[in-house]
């Protein structure tokens, strides 16, 4: 099933500028990459007409067996910007059952959308793939990997696993795709993946994708990848142009009814809200769904079977939210998410990137709110000097702002104070008028 990261951008859009120059005119069709035949049948089924910008620059670049670097917000085809020249790659070689590309991801969601995107792509041509993840029985994993496979999408975890237990040869590696590698490395893999990149073979072809490509993370990029072409599509982590951004001051204590105010508007048909925590997700989505919202949670301690329910729920309309945290909806694609809520703001601007890049996808507008105590101004200040603008304050004329907090410890103290890790580095923004 083709997901909407790898669909083209509408025909006739302007395109993008970044990175390498090119002419995007030159890269009208898919067949003008001059791709297997059976490629193309493929994405002729698919429908796919005109490569996105990413694509454009991305595919002859790795056909022509250079490392890529590729930044790109989501929704714009990363994944088949590497997936289409890699299977290429594979049909132009020996066929066989011997590992030729690892695709390594940081969730057990984007595993599975990398694999999908092959299966859907190579539907005429026979190469075997498997997305190996943890938090499932390992038993079919295991037959996966002894009946030979061309193409693994994993989790550094549990192919780790898989390695030390003497299943896995990387000996005829041929390609390794780190996919969101700033995520990755955010979220501590780097010592993983330098266990599993000193078992490759030193001949071979690097790709790393993200959707921001932080300085700190370009330095470590580069210690695996070798004179790597860097492709730059919009604005070094800056936020897709079709967002309409909005912040909401609040008192703590009254995020969720302002919340609930918010989701009983007009237009709010499939809203995904960030909580900076597993706890609060669940704590959340309790208070939601007993004020009559259908809500959808997902976050890193929901089994896999849980995971996939609340995304289907989600992506056919039977939930109007899903909460979530920064980690789990990492792998989120799905398309029409008319609002991105800023429950808890991020703790770094990148992460404000990350997850309002769920709405506005491939060209698409959508909303993105954030719900503001005072402690997190500091966040606040910082997200605008990445985005170099001042986010418009609203507020809602109906809405009571000043009933006090109630007379007890509040329940979100503790969750609230993890939002004063990072001191503002220079006064918070005077704030506007309210507007509505």
């Amino acid at each position: 099933m083709p997901h909407a990261s790898a669909h083209p951008a509408p025909s006739g859009e302007r395109p993008e500028q970044g990175g390498a120059p090119h002419d995007d005119r030159r890269v009208a069709t898919f067949e003008a990459f001059r791709l297997h035949p059976d490629l193309l049948k493929g994405i002729h089924d698919l429908g796919f007409i005109r490569p996105t910008p990413i694509q454009a620059q991305a595919i002859p670049a790795i056909l022509s067996g250079r490392d890529v670097i590729g930044c790109a917000q989501t929704g714009t085809g990363k994944t088949a910007a590497f997936v289409l020249p890699i299977l290429h790659r594979l049909l132009q070689g020996k066929s066989g059952a011997h590992l030729r590309t690892l695709i390594l991801a940081p969730t057990r969601e984007l595993a599975l959308q990398s694999m999908e995107h092959l299966r859907a792509l190579s539907r005429y041509v026979h190469l075997k793939g498997a997305a190996i993840f943890g938090g499932v029985p390992m038993e079919p994993q295991i037959s996966a990997l002894a009946r030979g496979l061309d193409i693994i999408s994993a989790t550094p975890g549990r192919l780790l696993d898989h390695i030390y237990s003497g299943r896995i040869d990387f000996g005829s590696l041929e390609v390794l795709v780190l996919d969101e590698v700033d995520r990755m490395l955010d979220m501590g893999f780097l010592p993983d993946i330098k266990k599993i990149i000193r078992l490759l073979p030193p001949e071979r072809q690097n790709l790393a994708f993200s959707a921001t490509l932080p300085a700190e993370i370009v330095a470590l990029v580069h210690e695996i990848l070798r004179n790597p072409v860097t492709i730059q599509i919009g604005q070094r982590s800056s936020s897709p142009v079709g967002i309409r951004h909005a912040v909401y001051p609040v008192p703590r204590h009254l995020k969720t009814d302002l919340l609930l105010e918010l989701l009983r508007g007009q237009g709010m048909t499939s809203v995904l809200v960030f909580t900076r925590t597993k706890h609060y997700a669940d704590r959340l989505s309790q208070k939601l769904e007993r004020a009559g919202i259908r809500v959808s949670v997902l976050h890193g301690d929901r089994s896999q079977s849980q995971r996939l329910r609340a995304l289907e729920q989600f992506r056919r309309g039977r939930s109007q939210v899903m909460v979530a945290t920064d980690v789990a909806a990492r792998g989120i694609d799905i398309e029409d998410i008319s609002h991105v809520i800023n429950f808890d703001i991020p703790e770094t601007p990148e992460n404000y990137v990350h997850r309002i890049g769920r709405t506005a996808r491939a060209e698409a507008t959508g909303d993105a709110f954030s719900l503001v105590d005072r402690s997190e101004e500091p966040l606040i200040s910082a997200i605008e000097r990445l985005l170099n603008r001042t986010l418009p304050r609203v507020t809602l004329p109906h809405f009571d702002y000043k009933r006090p907090a109630p007379n007890r410890p509040h329940e979100d103290f503790r969750h609230r104070d993890r939002g004063r890790r990072h001191p503002p580095a220079h006064p918070a923004p005077h704030h506007r008028k309210p507007s509505s």
